[in-house]
């Protein structure tokens, strides 16, 4: 059989390739200066450093806030092996953890830092009398519903009960009186008991035991068995009033200045639930209490309940002054966290400006007052040592509003609570003139609402909702019953049983991809201009 009947265009196809090998030969082979491709590290860590290096930059390629945090959640169907953080629930000496995890350097004054002596506080006279009226009000001027009731509270819960009502009432008498000279009171948008949530990655950590033991079992990672290992963190808390605002508060200090080795931060090498941290399969969810695209999305000011500090009986004064700064740090912190991941930064790509909140942690009678500066959020891996930068908080120590209620008097009144309160509300958010506040988010699509594909919005927002939410499916998570662990795994006793299990085929159900799912069935009645075997799937858009 000769050439031509294997292949009618072999002829032409050779002529081709001598066109092409012609043209080639014209072009100029040699460069003024070698150029050598890279010299690439092929160790296994440096290879896996690279893909994650490789991934990070995928992740801000993403155009989207909520395409963000879908990417993010991609690797587990399940979710994350995640170290809860509480906001009303505080371990022992669980401080160190907190500022570890958070690279927080903690600095307690009993003033507030000295950028607020630059705000003038005047009308502290005349709103003193509307405070002590509306506290007298709030503590003894009426019965509460659960006392109508009659309903048992714990004292926890009557607290957190007063803190809110008292949080409510002295945010609308400071906004109405200080608005006339502040103009940006007016522009605040004011949330009541709004959820705030918060994920990032902590690195530096010792491996837990199954890490070592699998580390162990492979030849190349025996000498990293006691390496560091990431801890996924997730917060959970509240905010009795939570008040946002269109512009970013200005920085404490320079960005620059975080990164001053006297900002120092303990070290907590130890595993986090060595103090009490309980752990929980978990969605990346970053919720600031409020939704993707919405115009006031810096926070200016947060009032915290702190019902839960009744419920400690160390009797440690020390321990408790930890705990309600431990409370002040993680507060700030997963607020302006959470914020910077609406703003379309992560934990893998750092933020590029400071972040600024002011938080009080209050029952109506003793007060904390906070001021926290975010400079990195980028504190896993080999940034635990490679990110010089440090978040700033500061804090004051526990002050009272008054002394005590006597005959329908507020006794020992302090003026020094209502002045920090009024600088806090007199702080203006200014712009930041040539700062790019959103430099991975598109231009055009900042967030799923402004595509205009109509599915393609709708099965984001409906997946990013879905995500956040965190419900339970409606099948039981995969586990290994006990006893499967004793007579299949550890005593191979029923080798004669059928396998059917994932384990028995050396199978991780927990390693199952976040796309890996069937897609959404359409009805034949929906598609009746397609065949029936076509557009069965609806599509899916997942980034």
């Amino acid at each position: 059989m000769s050439l031509l009947r294997l292949n009618r265009q072999f002829p032409f196809r050779l002529g081709e390739c001598r066109y092409y090998s012609a043209i080639l030969s014209k072009e100029d082979e040699y460069t003024a200066t070698p150029q050598y491709p890279p010299i690439l590290d092929l160790s296994p860590e440096k290879v896996r450093e690279r893909a994650k290096e490789e991934e990070y930059e995928k992740i801000k390629a993403v155009k989207t806030v909520e395409e963000k945090q879908i990417k993010l959640n991609m690797p587990k169907y399940y979710g994350f092996k995640c170290y809860m953080l509480q906001e009303n629930y505080i371990p022992y000496n669980s401080l160190p953890l907190i500022q570890y995890v958070t690279k927080t350097h903690l600095i307690e004054n009993a003033k507030l830092p000295d950028f607020y002596n630059t705000i003038a506080v005047s009308d502290s006279d005349a709103l003193k009398a509307d405070i002590e009226e509306t506290i007298l009000f709030e503590l003894d001027g009426y019965r509460r519903i659960h006392d109508l009731k009659k309903e048992e509270l714990d004292p926890a819960a009557r607290e957190n009960v007063l803190s809110l009502a008292l949080s409510k009432q002295l945010n609308r008498i400071l906004i109405n009186n200080l608005a006339r000279n502040n103009p940006h009171l007016s522009g605040l948008q004011v949330d009541v008991d709004p959820r705030i949530e918060s994920f990032w990655y902590a690195g530096g950590m010792n491996p837990p035991e199954n890490i070592r033991r699998c580390r162990r079992g492979n030849e190349w990672q025996k000498d990293s068995a006691d390496e560091p290992t990431n801890r996924a963190m997730n917060y959970i808390g509240t905010a009795n009033i939570a008040l946002r605002a269109d512009k970013p508060l200005l920085p404490i200090i320079p960005h620059s200045e975080s990164e001053n080795p006297d900002f120092d931060v303990p070290y907590f090498k130890l595993d986090p639930r060595t103090v009490g941290t309980k752990t929980e399969h978990r969605h990346i969810a970053n919720v600031p209490g409020f939704w993707p695209g919405d115009p006031k999305e810096f926070g200016f000011l947060s009032y915290h309940r702190r019902g839960h500090m009744l419920t400690r009986h160390y009797k440690d004064p020390e321990e408790d002054k930890s705990a309600i700064h431990r409370q002040g740090i993680l507060a700030s912190f997963g607020w302006l966290n959470a914020q910077a991941n609406f703003l379309g930064f992560n934990s893998f790509n750092d933020i590029t400006y400071p972040l600024v909140t002011q938080t009080v942690v209050t029952n109506g009678k003793l007060w904390s007052f906070y001021v926290y500066q975010l400079n990195t959020i980028q504190n896993h891996s080999k940034y635990v040592t490679e990110n010089p930068k440090r978040n700033i908080c500061w804090a004051t120590p526990e002050l009272k509003l008054f002394e005590e209620l006597k005959d329908g008097k507020l006794e020992g009144f302090n003026d020094e609570v209502l002045n920090n309160l009024i600088k806090f509300y007199v702080n203006a958010p200014e712009t930041r003139l040539g700062v790019n506040l959103k430099p991975y988010l598109s231009k055009e699509e900042t967030v799923c609402a402004d595509y205009g594909d109509d599915d393609k919005r709708e099965w984001l927002e409906r997946e990013y909702k879905h995500l956040v939410s965190n419900r339970p499916r409606s099948r039981l998570v995969y586990e290994i019953y006990a006893w499967e662990k004793i007579y299949k795994i550890d005593h191979e006793t029923r080798f004669m049983d059928k396998k059917r299990r994932p384990f028995e085929f050396k199978i991780n159900p927990f390693d199952r991809k976040l796309d890996d799912r069937k897609p959404r069935y359409i009805p034949r009645a929906l598609r009746p201009h397609l065949p029936r075997h076509k557009g069965r799937n609806a599509p899916e858009y997942f980034p």
